[in-house]
């Protein structure tokens, strides 16, 4: 029987029983979860298995494909160039990428990218798996299309393309790619373990990802439809079917090597928490800033609200985060109120910074559940840190499902 290990203040014991019965359960395979409070980690466990054979344990410094999770690490960069003044999110994209702006994206401000409203949600015509980790060639199809919406009026997720895009800014203004951005700028300082792709050095502490069940067969999407099934000229097919995402390929070795930054951040919970963490504490954790609380103001500033193009869930984003969202429905709608935001990954990966109350919940795994912002089971392990915070948790009434 795999144990769950790490540290765990007593008021959060009811966390760490909630993952041991899940791991006990094969609910989970393996995962990690983190629960930071004004710097401070007072939950930083782990526990299950690296690998389907359950031959490897989950150990203290494994880490994982996070998917969409990925985006927060992302955020932080572009909010870090805009906190030095190199950045201005209401400036258009086209005074730092002048290629952008053309065919109806002259007016695209880099906010919009940081919300995902720019209309550049996906590629335009068809395009693989590894051409999208063509990131020089990918990029340049992007600069060349026209939006699919006007920007700025509504969300459409930029399920890969928000990597692809604020990587591009990234590179403009620094000189530098997203990946080794975030190793000196990020990462490296801040002593954190998180990195886009992986090298082969490095796969031996990689943990296998499990895609999720198949959907039943009666299962229909949540997005515009015709008679013959799903509508591939909608923003959702163009978006989320272009490319078709086969989970397994995070274990292979041509996912791992490259960057797409939307989607392949390694990390666990304990290095995304640490440098999500300076958001939480509104710019400053002990003696290190690295943020102006004006800063971490900014992403509170609500861009779009309303049914999201992509994801077809009523949507409220801030810049670079989603915002808590009341009313069922909603993505996010089970977050506290507060000044909170958050993002998660494909599968159930969550991030959570609460800036209110200064804490920062982190929880990353490797056994993927039909989910793409938050499965019943981050929902648990999220309800169960408030609750031990006391705070109103809005409906914990619902029965909370994997």
């Amino acid at each position: 029987m795999a144990k769950v290990s790490g540290i765990c203040d007593s008021r959060f014991a009811a966390v760490k029983d909630l993952l041991q019965s899940r791991i006990d359960a094969d609910e989970e395979l393996g995962a990690s979860l983190v629960v930071n409070i004004n710097g401070e980690n007072v939950v930083d466990i782990w526990g299950g298995y690296a690998d389907t054979a359950k031959t490897k344990p989950w150990e203290e410094n494994t880490i994982t494909n996070v998917w969409s999770s990925s985006k927060t690490v992302l955020s932080l960069a572009a909010l870090l160039l805009i906190d030095r003044g190199l950045l201005d999110p209401f400036e258009k994209v086209s005074k730092y990428w002048p290629e952008f702006g053309v065919n109806g994206k002259e007016d695209i401000e880099v906010r919009h990218l940081l919300s995902h409203s720019s209309g550049v949600s996906g590629w335009e015509g068809p395009i693989t798996v590894q051409d999208v980790c063509d990131i020089p060639t990918s990029t340049a199809r992007l600069a060349a299309q026209t939006p699919w919406w006007t920007p700025g009026t509504a969300s459409g997720y930029h399920s890969l393309t928000m990597g692809h895009l604020l990587g591009e800014l990234i590179l403009r203004i620094t000189g530098k790619s997203i990946a080794q951005f975030v190793a000196d700028e990020l990462a490296g300082p801040l002593n954190a373990d998180f990195q886009f792709g992986v090298p082969s050095s490095e796969y031996h502490r990689v943990a296998e990802i499990i895609p999720p069940q198949a959907p039943p067969a009666d299962w229909k999407p949540e997005a515009p439809t015709d008679a013959a099934g799903i509508d591939m000229t909608s923003v959702f097919a163009k978006t989320l079917l272009n490319p078709i995402m086969d989970a397994n390929i995070a274990n292979q070795d041509f996912w791992r090597s490259a960057v797409v930054p939307a989607a392949n951040g390694n990390t666990n919970a304990r290095g995304i928490a640490r440098l999500l963490s300076f958001i939480s504490c509104n710019g400053t954790v002990g003696d290190t800033k690295l943020l102006d609380p004006k800063t971490v103001d900014l992403i509170f500033n609500q861009q779009t609200l309303g049914p999201d193009l992509v994801i077809t869930a009523k949507a409220r984003f801030g810049v670079g985060y989603g915002l808590n969202n009341p009313g069922p429905g909603g993505a996010g709608y089970w977050v506290p109120e507060g000044k909170i935001c958050f993002w998660g990954g494909w599968g159930g990966s969550m991030a959570i910074m609460d800036v209110g109350r200064g804490v920062t919940i982190s929880y990353m795994m490797n056994k993927m559940g039909n989910a793409g912002l938050g499965s019943g089971l981050a929902k648990g392990y999220v309800w169960e840190v408030y609750r031990a915070l006391g705070v109103e948790i809005p409906g914990e009434e619902d029965e909370v499902k994997a």
